[in-house]
């Protein structure tokens, strides 16, 4: 049986999802989900396999993830020989624990604030707004830091690990929720990094790199 992704194309956390599947390698199928404005992913259909009403869930075999931060982390586990995706010392996973949960904040702000502006959905769009700038700076202090002792990704390790995918859709979509990226010097080379990263594929709003080093 196939690998299955339950998807909506403009959805960050489902692009989060496929860009994993691109980097690692894995053939899927995708079932398109309409998630705007139809609200599918909450209809009783869906919700049976997927009692969250989230998306994207991904089915494999008998097994189903219905969480990004699950797919993420099952699919670097069961797909990547490396172990550099998920790496299995006590501090990385530390990290990496610490940089997912980052990732949920993100979704709740500069997430939020993009399905306002771009969805309709309900909520507040300047607090949005001003939780996800507040994230930003952070992040962009951390990854400058890092570029000065030579790390270049959100965790210790010389790769990237999952913690910079779960992280990466809702930062490179922000400006769709009104947010400028202009003051984040160090977290624009870091999305520069990314889309360098062999397997890298895009998405509607965000765009390849220059072939330029």
């Amino acid at each position: 049986m196939a690998m299955k992704l339950y998807d909506f194309e403009l959805h960050a956390e489902c692009y989060a999802a496929r860009l994993m599947l691109s980097l690692l390698g894995v053939t899927y199928q995708t079932e398109a989900v309409d998630f705007y404005p139809e609200a599918a992913h909450l209809a009783p259909e869906f919700r049976a396999i997927n009692p969250l009403g989230r998306l994207p869930l991904l089915e494999d075999g008998t097994l189903r993830f219905g969480t990004v931060q699950g797919i993420l982390s099952y699919l670097a586990a069961a797909y990547d020989p490396t172990g550099h995706w998920a790496p299995d010392t006590a501090v990385l996973r530390g990290e990496v624990a610490g940089w997912m949960a980052v990732a949920g904040e993100l979704a709740a702000t500069a997430g939020q604030a993009r399905l306002i502006e771009t969805m309709f959905a309900d909520g507040d769009a300047e607090a949005a707004r001003a939780g996800a700038e507040a994230l930003l700076r952070v992040i962009d202090q951390h990854l400058w830091f890092g570029e000065v002792e030579g790390r270049d990704w959100l965790c210790s390790a010389t790769h990237p690990t999952i913690a910079d995918i779960a992280c990466f859709p809702h930062v490179v979509l922000s400006e769709d929720g009104g947010i400028s990226r202009q003051d984040y010097p160090a977290i624009r080379r870091w999305i520069d990094r990314v889309k360098r990263l062999e397997g890298f594929t895009v998405m509607s709003g965000v765009f390849p790199t220059s072939s330029a080093l």
